[in-house]
């Protein structure tokens, strides 16, 4: 009987806990249906670009679904590879064919490296081609390529958390009802809680970004500076979006409730898995994770030495996405007190 009403009690906490259903039941079909459209997209096939390659040459690397672009100087081919347009530039002017690689994945790599050595098996150019890289070397290991990606993640991951649980915490320890009940604004309160965690967040960058070089000796090509700015604003982004959230919570475990529909996809379009793999109108989804342009960016100044202005967009972007949440979060304070 005991144990009767024991059931009873939590088969009616769950009933009125809608939110919790949800997490139960269609959080795992939500993450399941988006690792299906994530890893079920189109194959991959590395862009390479001709200059002076015979014409049965092309003719075979197109059979084999490589996308072929031919260029009649060099100069153009390096300037698209340069851009990111090209994975590799094949060159057959003079003796010995040439072959150099962006050089930033390492799989990508290899995928260009094995197309070359199944056309030579044919017999179509018995010449081993002579390969140089753009960016990284035959030595960069995979932990190089997607670990600017894991950096930006767990910041942005750890941030979120700690941020929405205690910003949660100054509401149900009443310390935000008091401090709005005097007559600081909505804006003051929600900088001030900004700034005092955002001096830690502050100290995690930098000690993320030191530890990751300097110990961990993570392929580094461009300025330590950069990607310490990266790191302190995609965590200036977690932040106020941990807090935002935050309103919206009454206990920590509504906070991790928001893990799977936040967290997790933003894994999933930051860069650990490849982009181009996915179908076209799902990686437009991108767009819409902060995640994705604090990646990118980390990507480019560690692996590809890029300066400001290749990265800046993603920058300014990350700035629009902290002001946004931060501007919701004064609006959501509007439920406590209306000014």
């Amino acid at each position: 009987m005991r144990i009767r009403a024991l059931a009873i009690r939590i088969i009616n906490q769950f009933l009125r806990d809608k939110r919790t259903l949800a997490l139960l039941f269609l959080a795992p079909l939500l993450i399941l249906t988006l690792m299906k459209l994530v890893f079920d997209g189109q194959a991959v096939s590395p862009a390479i670009g001709m200059v002076n390659v015979p014409a049965a040459l092309t003719e075979k690397f197109e059979q084999l679904d490589a996308k072929i672009t031919l260029y009649d100087e060099s100069a153009a081919a390096q300037a698209a590879l340069q851009d990111g347009k090209l994975d590799a530039i094949l060159e057959a002017s003079g003796g010995m064919p040439k072959l150099t690689l962006e050089g930033s994945d390492p799989s990508i790599n290899r995928a260009v490296i094995l197309l070359i050595q199944s056309v030579m098996q044919q017999g179509l150019d018995k010449a081993a081609p002579a390969i140089s890289y753009l960016h990284g070397g035959p030595d960069m290991a995979p932990f190089d390529s997607f670990g600017p990606v894991l950096i930006g993640f767990f910041s942005f991951f750890f941030v979120f958390l700690l941020a929405g649980v205690s910003f949660l915490r100054e509401r149900t320890s009443g310390t935000l009802e008091r401090l709005l009940a005097t007559p600081i604004r909505r804006s003051e309160i929600v900088v001030g809680y900004l700034a005092g965690f955002g001096i830690f967040t502050l100290i995690q960058a930098c000690l993320i970004a030191w530890y990751s070089v300097q110990v961990l000796g993570m392929y580094m090509e461009g300025s330590i500076l950069y990607m310490l700015v990266i790191n302190l604003l995609l965590s200036l982004t977690a932040l106020t979006l941990g807090t935002l959230l935050s309103s919206f919570a009454s206990s920590e475990f509504q906070i991790i409730q928001f893990i799977p529909i936040v967290i997790v996809p933003q894994a999933f379009f930051s860069g650990l898995f490849n982009l181009d793999a996915m179908n076209p109108w799902l990686q437009k989804l991108s767009y819409l994770m902060p995640l994705y342009y604090g990646a990118d960016a980390m990507q480019g100044i560690m692996i590809r030495g890029e300066s400001w202005g290749d990265f800046q967009v993603n920058v300014y972007v990350l700035v629009g996405f902290s002001l946004l949440f931060a501007v919701l979060n004064v609006l959501a304070l509007k439920k406590h007190r209306r000014m």
